[in-house]
């Protein structure tokens, strides 16, 4: 996810930003609320310090209520609707509920609580009632579709003419064509989706948290690094157990445990407890909510005209439709398949020869894997963690972007901060020029939900000649520190981090004009193309050799490891390629429901992986009860985006590198073209701009070595 996550909607964040402060008007302000006037501190970063949970419901009910007289305002206006009286009114407004959002939105992902999940609870409804009021008022709607209607007539900009398509097309996905018969019921609809949606996530935390496995016999750590050991450890005695190891299903301690430990009971133990999050049968089951959650969007889908909740989501993005999208996954899933078993029969082999009376289960995967990957190619993630300290990592990261756009970063320590671990970096231009802020927060803690991400406190934008230059959050749950041991990653991790680094690059270096249209504003398959890009230069020798540096001795990465890790790059590809697609058409299948009926999950998730045939040793990335990305986070009917923007990313960098791996001309043209312009135009025409043709998935098929069996 990334997260994003981390990423929001153009539907989402106008409706968040909906509302305004005017700094004339004094009847509801609290000088004690940070959020009722302007930060005023470096930059405008939220004043963490100054921040108390008390202050968001007064300050979110405040923002509400000023929003509703603006949107009357606009709405009531007598004179002819103009783009500047009616779409840019709209974008001037939302400045305080954007303040009060942005913060409370990252703190409930970051540093939760059972205040914050209170009053997440609280305003969830509101809210969403708020966001309807707008969507469906019928005389703003009236102004809006009347500019449509004379768009070709306007003089507008691409950019404008982009800014009003949007409008006119959210509006109309947000119920403002409903007949009023059918409002009502749409109301509710909303209501309880968001709920359910926060519910959902929350379980989802509860349920990892509350799970450890506790080992208290050293025997059962034999074959684990004595990194890991140290990390379980620090766990145990967190949680007040002396003499004991604790291991978690968070990721950076849950890989390990099943890639080195020797105690096949133990990987098991620990895997199932992975893929039974969400149902367990208690107040922490996730089944009844997420079967509710897909019943009510195909509800909703059919009250807006739509025969599947895909449809309607699928119309605003590049694929168009559901069949284009499952055309693109059966399209990879034959040759991943083909991959797949081959990569199981290498792995049983290994097993026959050590004389196991067993067959590769979905929890020997990362063993065996390990196994395979030391005898052929001679390499092992132990081996290389020593050179991945995670702040000679981001070296290499900021090295990456000064050499591609010329920008540097410069660590601020005078910048308000909401944990002690999140780090500040002004990002400045070629010439010096501020740009942005960057912060990030690296490190697993219950309070933070999983995965990786990136949000925005503050968005760029150039209304009424104002620059307004962008905040930006990264999030991640990245190995920590042991001791005087610093953090050292993981490839995955390394990936991972320059992952969502790409996600607020496209933050940081938007140069558009309007709000709603700025930086990952995009659609859902397009934003992942500037996250995933980013991944492709963390592995290259000359960058290895700039920050992949032994944290002992300093001594930088040998050619020999370099050469291994190159070699390595496709290995396990057919068991990473298979989880992700599977959980991509999982997601599909429960959202190209056309009927409303009850349905059972579990029975629901079996059918549709055995219609693809999904192989018994693997699962998909993640089953139902957990796949947050789709029933908590946003990505529903999108969790295919990754690859659709792979076809991208692949076919983009290859182009950039094909001449030299920094090439300044090719990268600039990404810059103008791509990276710095949000969603100011159509992403395909965009693209092609870029590129001069339509990608071509080959790139992709060969950095997954899936060339070779594309067609078996």
């Amino acid at each position: 996810m990334i997260k994003l996550f981390c990423l929001f909607s153009f539907l989402a964040a106008f409706f968040l930003a909906a509302c305004t402060q005017s700094s004339k008007d004094n009847s509801m302000t609290d000088p004690g609320n940070p959020f009722f006037a302007e930060f005023d501190t470096p930059f405008g970063v939220p004043p963490f310090d100054r921040i108390n949970h008390r202050h968001f419901m007064p300050a979110y009910t405040a923002a509400m209520e000023i929003g509703r007289q603006e949107i009357e305002a606009i709405a009531g206006n007598t004179e002819e609707p103009t783009f500047e009286n009616t779409l840019e009114a709209l974008e001037r407004s939302g400045k305080m509920l954007t303040r009060v959002s942005s913060v409370f939105g990252n703190l409930s992902g970051s540093m939760t609580n059972d205040s914050i999940q209170s009053i997440q609870k609280e305003v969830s409804p509101l809210l969403t009632r708020y966001r309807d009021d707008i969507r469906l008022n019928k005389a703003l709607f009236t102004r809006i579709s009347d500019l449509y209607e004379r768009r070709e007539s306007l003089g507008l900009s691409v950019e404008q003419m982009q800014l009003l398509d949007d409008y006119y097309s959210n509006f109309a996905r947000g119920g403002a064509n409903l007949p009023d018969e059918s409002v009502g019921e749409f109301r509710k609809i909303n209501e309880e989706l968001s709920l359910l949606s926060i519910r959902f996530g929350d379980n989802n935390l509860k349920d990892i948290n509350r799970y450890k496995l506790v080992v208290d016999d050293p025997d059962d750590l034999d074959g684990l690094p004595e990194a890991v050991i140290a990390e379980a450890a620090r766990a145990a005695s967190e949680a007040g157990l002396t003499e004991k190891w604790v291991f978690t299903i968070q990721k950076p301690s849950m890989l390990p445990f099943l890639q080195y430990c020797r105690n096949r009971d133990l990987r098991e133990q620990l895997y199932r407890a992975y893929i039974d999050q969400g149902r367990h049968g208690d107040s922490l089951d996730n089944r009844e909510i997420l079967e509710r959650i897909a019943e009510l969007r195909i509800r909703r889908a059919n009250l807006l005209g739509y025969p599947t909740h895909a449809h309607y989501v699928l119309e605003r993005n590049m694929a168009g439709n559901p069949d284009q999208v499952y055309e693109l996954l059966k399209k990879l899933w034959t040759p991943a398949v083909a991959v797949a078993r081959i990569e199981v029969r290498n792995m049983q082999g290994i097993i026959d020869a050590e004389g196991g009376d067993f067959v590769l289960q979905p929890w020997d995967w990362w063993y065996y894997a390990e196994k395979v990957k030391k005898r052929d190619y001679d390499l092992n993630d132990e081996e290389l963690r020593p050179y991945f300290a995670l702040e000679n990592v981001r070296q290499g990261i900021h090295y990456v972007v000064n050499r591609l756009y010329g920008i540097t970063l410069v660590e601020r320590t005078d910048i308000p901060i909401y944990h002690p671990e999140v780090k500040t970096f002004e990002v400045l231009g070629p010439n010096g020029e501020h740009i942005g802020i960057l912060m990030t927060d690296y490190h697993p803690r219950r309070s933070k939900r999983s995965g990786a991400w990136m949000n925005s406190f503050r968005k760029q934008s150039r209304l009424d000649g104002e620059d307004v230059n962008p905040v930006i959050m990264n999030v991640g749950n990245f190995s920590r520190p042991v001791g005087d041991v610093p953090a050292l990653l993981s490839l995955d991790e390394i990936r991972t981090m320059y992952h969502e680094f790409g996600h607020g690059l496209h933050g940081l270096m938007s140069d558009c004009t309007y709000p709603n249209l700025s930086g990952t504003a995009v659609p859902r398959d397009f934003v992942e193309l500037f996250s995933q890009i980013m991944e492709n230069w963390a592995l290259e020798p000359e960058v290895l050799k700039i920050y992949a540096r032994h944290y002992e001795t300093g001594e930088v990465i040998p050619d020999e490891l370099i050469a291994k890790i190159r070699k390595s790059l496709t290995f396990n590809q057919g068991f990473r390629t298979v989880e992700y697609l599977a959980a991509s058409f999982l997601d599909m299948d429960w959202h190209t429901l056309q009927e409303p009926t009850k349905l059972n999950a579990d029975e629901f998730e079996l059918k549709s992986m055995a219609a693809i045939g999904l192989i018994p040793e693997i699962a998909p990335r993640y089953h139902s009860p957990y796949f947050r990305h789709v029933f908590s986070g946003g990505y529903s009917s999108g969790y295919y985006s990754y690859i659709w923007a792979a076809v991208l990313d692949q076919d983009a960098f290859a182009y950039i590198s094909e001449r030299d791996l920094f090439d300044r001309e090719r990268a600039d043209s990404f810059l103008r073209n791509l990276l710095s312009r949000g969603g100011t135009d159509n992403a395909m025409v965009m693209y092609r701009r870029f590129r001069g043709q339509d990608p071509d998935i080959r790139p992709l098929l060969i950095s997954r070595g899936l060339d070779q069996t594309a067609s078996r």
